[in-house]
């Protein structure tokens, strides 16, 4: 591993899937064999992972400004460019994705958090650190049981 920056567990496969960001690429650990392991996404500047309860992987991919469920590299959020348009991201790090599948994103270089409903073309502004001095680089998020988002902030004002 080099810098890795993100980390979850694939209960389907009984395995860790990791972003070695600083390798470039994501790989899958077995919990049961130590020894059995796989590259499965190579050739990416990926900083978050999720999962959703059908077991599809979304990942943020830094170099192209989105961020892609993979198992044919969809794009489904982002992908126009860097920008700050409702249908751009700028560095999008951590995500989360909900029952409804919904994606919530820490756009860092935008200073917001933004949430992207399936299939939607343009995502929802949830936080907003320029226009409300909340926050100045978000990068990581989660929320609690009463559905309380909660920023990581990288950077003070």
């Amino acid at each position: 591993m080099n810098e890795p920056t993100d980390v979850i567990v694939d209960k389907n496969s009984t395995s860790l899937i990791i972003c070695d960001n600083g390798n470039r690429r994501i790989v899958r650990w077995s919990l049961e064999n130590p020894e059995d392991r796989e590259i499965i996404i190579e050739d990416i500047n990926c900083w978050g992972l999720t999962m959703n309860e059908n077991g599809d992987l979304s990942v943020s991919d830094r170099d192209n400004q989105a961020v892609k469920r993979w198992r044919k590299g969809t794009i489904v959020a982002g992908g126009h460019g860097r920008g700050n348009k409702l249908n751009q991201l700028y560095n999008p790090v951590f995500i989360f994705i909900d029952r409804e599948d919904t994606l919530y994103i820490t756009d860092s270089d935008n200073h917001r958090v933004i949430k992207w409903r399936k299939d939607a073309k343009e995502g929802i502004v949830v936080a907003d650190g320029k226009e409300s001095n909340q926050f100045k680089h978000p990068v990581g998020l989660s929320f609690d049981a009463e559905n309380n988002l909660y920023v990581v902030d990288q950077s003070t004002i």
